[in-house]
């Protein structure tokens, strides 16, 4: 996944209790015709916000396609009181556009727009900022009792939208760019790398915390002569999955991973710790260490922020992955020094750039289809825009990174080398 955070971690609200926010995919998921207006009247915007852009080279009802298109001044009104929940949810709804949207995102995370509008006197979303960042710092909002709430209102809500946007291998986190041209060969060498620096061995039991659609386990079945045991919180992932395994060695289940037991001699999780959340990492760790056979290994594939934020993206979290959480070095480091050793740690958050643009690419080729379905609506596929447009721009901007962690029992595996491949 993810996981993924845009315009404010910090100041925007997770006010999703208004009626209008509180809308989820079940109502997104409908038919309806999709149209797109050629002409329409602008909204002149309110001198604070005008000011907040200064500096920026973005403007309100400007010329350059970077620049926000402002069709109804209630877009102006969701800002001032919800941030960017509001600005996400007006995009949803059609109320304003720009042609260029990650330009457009990248320029503002890289001036730090979230810190300018925190500044701004808004008491109504400091208000409702707080109230998030107590939510999420009191509750445990990843337990056991919402673990497959992400599965529900994410992975399944449809197998063809990722078949349409996602490479063969159906992975669904970020490729490795240093030799592919394409989204296939970016899979397929990020794959590649993971059993590698797992130093799979034929023979071998290796764990896939977070199997998603069998990628991985199949490749390293394939091509590594392991035997596969894999967990997903999906059911629609799990269904598909198990058909693309078939007459592998691959064991796919419908788990929690507080849940797992036996033991493994290599164990990875790609792409799924984002939905762990802080206040379970530590046990994450001690799961892990528990599992692992004497002398294993584990690798974690995750997305990073280059700072540790209290709160996730509102937008993010309540349209796209509810309780996720995007980990910080500092949280990771303090979370596993206790149960496992750190042996090699790689950042490539600019490839996630290249995946996210190229989902996008797959999404909006695709996009006929998948609305001759029935499924999906307008609304979703703005939603699904923004998303993908907004989660390439955090990366891009530098905001966010991603991280694959190579980690070992303490004293176990003290001559590890791991690897990178060649320049």
């Amino acid at each position: 996944s993810m996981s993924n955070e845009s315009m404010s971690n910090e100041s925007m609200s997770n006010e999703s209790m208004s009626n209008e926010s509180m809308s989820n995919i079940s109502q997104l998921v409908r038919d309806t015709p999709r149209t797109s207006p050629i002409v329409r009247p602008k909204a002149p915007p309110p001198p604070l916000l005008t000011k907040l852009l200064e500096g920026t080279g973005i403007h309100f009802n400007g010329i350059e396609p970077t620049d926000i298109q402002v069709y109804d001044r209630a877009t102006y009104r969701r800002v001032l009181t919800r941030g960017s929940l509001g600005f996400g949810e007006a995009y949803m709804d059609n109320l304003w556009d720009c042609p260029q949207l990650d330009t457009l995102f990248t320029t503002l995370l890289r001036t730090d727009i979230d810190q300018k509008l925190r500044s701004l006197p808004r008491l109504r979303l400091l208000l409702t900022f707080a109230s998030a960042q107590i939510t999420q710092q009191l509750l445990n909002l990843q337990s056991r009792a919402r673990a497959f709430t992400v599965a529900e209102r994410h992975y399944d809500i449809g197998n063809e939208l990722f078949v349409t946007m996602l490479d063969p291998t159906l992975s669904y986190s970020c490729g490795y760019w240093a030799h592919a041209n394409t989204l296939e060969a970016a899979q397929l060498a990020k794959l590649d790398i993971i059993c590698r620096k797992l130093d799979l061995q034929p023979g071998e039991r290796l764990l896939d915390i977070g199997c998603g659609w069998g990628g991985l386990a199949a490749y390293a079945a394939k091509h590594y002569g392991v035997k596969v045991s894999g967990i997903t919180v999906s059911r629609e992932q799990l269904a598909l999955a198990r058909q693309r395994c078939a007459g592998l060695p691959v064991h796919l289940t419908l788990m929690d991973y507080r849940d797992l037991t036996g033991t493994y001699d290599k164990i990875a999780s790609v792409g799924m710790f984002e939905h762990v959340g802080q206040k379970n990492y530590a046990a994450f760790f001690a799961n892990v260490a528990r599992l692992l056979a004497p002398n294993g290994i584990m690798l974690l594939h995750t997305i990073g922020n280059v700072v540790t934020r209290p709160i996730t993206d509102p937008w993010i979290e309540h349209y796209i992955f509810p309780n996720g959480k995007i980990p910080s070095a500092q949280e990771l480091t303090q979370a596993l020094e206790t149960h496992l050793v750190l042996r090699d740690w790689h950042e490539f958050g600019h490839d996630y750039d290249k995946t996210l643009m190229a989902w996008w690419h797959n999404f909006d080729k695709g996009w006929p289809a998948l609305a001759r379905s029935g499924k999906y609506n307008e609304r979703f596929y703005r939603m699904w825009k923004y998303y993908l447009h907004v989660c390439a721009a955090t990366f891009r901007s530098g905001q966010s990174q991603l991280w694959q962690l190579v980690l070992t029992r303490r004293g176990e595996r003290p001559d590890y080398r791991s690897m990178r491949p060649q320049p």
